[in-house]
């Protein structure tokens, strides 16, 4: 009897500690919760006219129209709810402020298609999650000489962040089914190559898989992907949780990761935990219709090409090797990693060598693909080389690292160094909002744009060598005629 006392007297024991660590957990959550912002309209408002896969849509134009419909929406509501509000300079929800994306000649905001009805090629270009088809416009215009190409505005981008709140990765998924069917449709004979900037490519990837788990033929002629959302940290995973846990509270401020000022014209700045939660997932469902296909019909995915920094604070670029690459990947299928800066300042300045945790993929006696690494010529020369491995045949580039560069980054790669917005070079004669500082001093916490993102890296100075090898692997996509490397890359206007 004095054992089950004991017994009975330790579990009331854990189960009041139980119960005050998570009195406590909840506490301590409450009080970081009311550190946060105060949630804006942007963060409030529910649109009703977007897209998702249950929406009686049945084809792009259709979806267009439906987007027109939202951004009418969008504007109403947001005129409504702001009315009486001071105008805020650098905040995109306000008209007629820097961020302002009607400060564009176009609203990157929008999906947009460049009709070239005798082009051998269509391209279709799916940007990453909570930005838009901006960051892919510089790829856009240099394919307009030669490709129709079609540039789509996933659901829950472009508006207000709340929209990412709801949404679902099925609901980017049927979207970018739509766009695809819809550049088929209009010439079943003219290939289609799909380029996807991060959740874009699990997307693209998403698409084919999907295709060959219902014993269908792949849509595509090849895919290039960059900087593409093949894994995430684990910590992702519990997304989910903290975005459940927000509704059963009730506190509205535990669905956002993050809630920054609005001052990219086409990017969200705020952050909510389903967005994290869409990208897991979709990443999860490629996994698995990857585990359920068999070889042979695994072997007749699209040629598939990418670009990724072998730093990547986004995506886990440990995935793209051994998950994607070293699983699926064979010849024609090429791989393209940017070291970073080994100059010496740089190299010293780094917490860790990159090169370091990737040396047994690298020193591989034979990859069945193409595998080049972009780096340093020799230490101290900011001129740099492409690698291919094994072979570690060098071709010299006439490229540098630019000064106070130390790596490339997940946002970075798809933006030329012409870029008006992101790029090195700040035009006087336009208005809008300018991003492309490399650094603004002052004292820390004091500026509304997080110091990580005034000194992330904004713009690929390796841009010109990307397109180079894009234009060399369109080879793949041959039907109405040679699709060869012309294209002409023009800045975004």
């Amino acid at each position: 009897m004095g054992i089950l006392r004991l017994e009975r007297r330790l579990l009331v024991l854990l189960f009041w500690m139980a119960l005050g660590g998570a009195v406590t957990l909840l506490s301590v959550a409450v009080w970081w919760l009311n550190q946060k912002p105060t949630l804006s309209p942007w963060h409030t408002l529910t649109l009703t006219e977007e897209f998702t896969a249950h929406r009686e849509v049945d084809d792009f134009d259709a979806y267009l129209a439906l987007e027109s419909a939202l951004f009418a929406e969008k504007e109403r509501k947001l005129a409504s709810a702001l009315k009486g509000t001071e105008p805020v300079p650098f905040n995109r929800y306000f008209s007629g402020s820097r961020s302002d994306p009607a400060q564009w000649p176009q609203n990157w905001n929008r999906s947009f298609e460049w009709a070239n009805p005798d082009a051998p090629l269509a391209v279709l270009l799916v940007h990453g999650m909570s930005d838009s088809p901006y960051y892919l416009s510089h790829l856009a215009r240099h394919f307009t000489r030669r490709a129709h190409v079609l540039g789509l505005r996933l659901p829950g981008h472009g508006t207000l962040p709340s929209a990412l709140v709801d949404l679902r990765w099925q609901d980017l998924a049927a979207a970018v089914s739509l766009a695809v069917a819809h550049l088929k449709a209009q010439d079943s004979q003219r290939p289609v190559l799909l380029v996807g900037f991060s959740t874009g490519a699990a997307l693209a990837l998403n698409h084919e898989l999907a295709r060959l788990s219902e014993d269908q033929p792949v849509d595509l002629c090849a895919m290039v992907f960059v900087s593409p959302a093949i894994g995430l940290s684990p910590i992702a995973a519990g997304a989910a949780w903290q975005a459940r846990l927000g509704r059963w509270l009730e506190l509205d401020k535990l669905a956002w990761e993050s809630l920054s000022p609005e001052y990219h014209p086409f990017k969200y700045s705020s952050f909510p935990v389903n967005a994290a939660d869409i990208v897991y997932r979709l990443i999860e469902s490629n996994r698995s219709m990857i585990e359920q296909l068999d070889e042979e019909r695994l072997a007749t995915l699209p040629p598939m090409l990418s670009f990724n920094s072998i730093i990547d604070e986004t995506v886990d670029t440990g995935a793209l090797l051994d998950s994607l690459y070293l699983t699926l990947a064979a010849d024609p299928d090429e791989l393209v990693l940017f070291d970073v800066n080994r100059t010496w300042i740089d190299q010293q300045l780094l917490t860790q060598d990159p090169f370091q945790t990737y040396q047994g993929f690298f020193q591989r006696s034979s990859l069945p693909f193409r595998t080049t690494l972009v780096e340093n010529r020799g230490p101290g020369d900011r001129r740099v080389h492409a690698r291919e491995f094994p072979s570690q045949q060098t071709e010299e580039l006439n490229l540098s690292w630019p000064e106070r560069v130390h790596s490339l980054s997940h946002v970075g790669l798809p933006i030329a160094e012409s870029d008006p917005l992101l790029g090195p070079h700040q035009d006087p004669e336009r208005e809008h909002v300018y991003l492309g500082h490399a650094a603004i001093s002052g004292e820390k916490g004091m500026f509304v744009i997080p110091s990580s993102e005034v000194l992330r890296q904004k713009w690929n100075p390796f841009f010109s060598y990307m397109t180079q090898r894009i234009d060399a692997f369109t080879g793949h996509c041959q039907a109405k005629g040679e699709v060869t490397g012309v294209g002409e890359e023009v800045a975004a206007q």
